[in-house]
């Protein structure tokens, strides 16, 4: 078991990290909000879990303890694999999951890609006593106010895109952020951007 891995980041993509450690690249798969904390050149911590597969190994990264152990949770309901796993993570904090679940909010769970609204009650039914109470404070990293524009702006030049790149995908993804009820997420409008600009190219 890979509990953290800790290093220099030396390369950013859509979907994964590379982090050196001790002179070894490590490709960690990570969601875009975890993605938007990582900065090319520095140093990261990012907490891991490790999928072992017969013809794989893949590494997942997390911004915290609480995302991993979220992250894992949900694979102990049937049908949730790693990748889904994950998909849930992008579009909602472990936090909200959890409030989603206590509350029996099929909604927010239809809102992941992948889950439709059978796959949701049968989620639903399986994760009630898994996942825990919410535990009441905000999503660690959740943007107040217009905070979202200037993370997203940030995890795109990590990225490695130009300024005026960045500005036209915030512009692009704005009608969307002031669509959201609530307090923008930057996972969902970084995923998003990110297509936009592909189009673009």
């Amino acid at each position: 078991m890979i509990a953290f891995v800790s290093g220099t980041v030396a390369a950013l993509a859509p979907d994964t990290a590379v982090l050196e450690v001790g002179g070894v690249g490590m490709a960690v798969q990570c969601t875009p909000n975890t993605l938007s904390t990582l900065r090319l050149g520095r140093p990261a911590k990012l907490a891991t879990s490790l999928v072992v597969r017969e013809d794989s190994l893949t590494l997942y990264g997390f911004a915290d303890e609480d995302e991993r152990q979220v992250f894992e949770l949900l694979q102990t309901a049937s049908g949730v694999g790693p990748r889904l796993a994950q998909a849930m993570l992008a579009v909602h904090s472990p936090d909200a999951l959890r409030r989603a679940i206590s509350t029996g909010d099929e909604k927010a769970l239809t809102a992941v890609p992948g889950i439709g609204k059978k796959g949701a009650q049968k989620l639903l039914l399986e994760l009630k006593d898994r996942l825990g109470e919410p535990l009441g404070a905000p999503a660690v990293g959740a943007p107040a106010g217009q905070g979202w524009r200037d993370q997203l702006h940030a995890a795109l030049i990590g990225l490695g895109y130009a300024t005026r790149e960045a500005d036209e995908a915030v512009a692009a993804v704005t009608p969307q952020a002031e669509a959201a009820e609530g307090t923008p997420q930057v996972g969902p409008l970084l995923r998003a951007a990110l297509q936009t600009l592909n189009r673009a190219r």
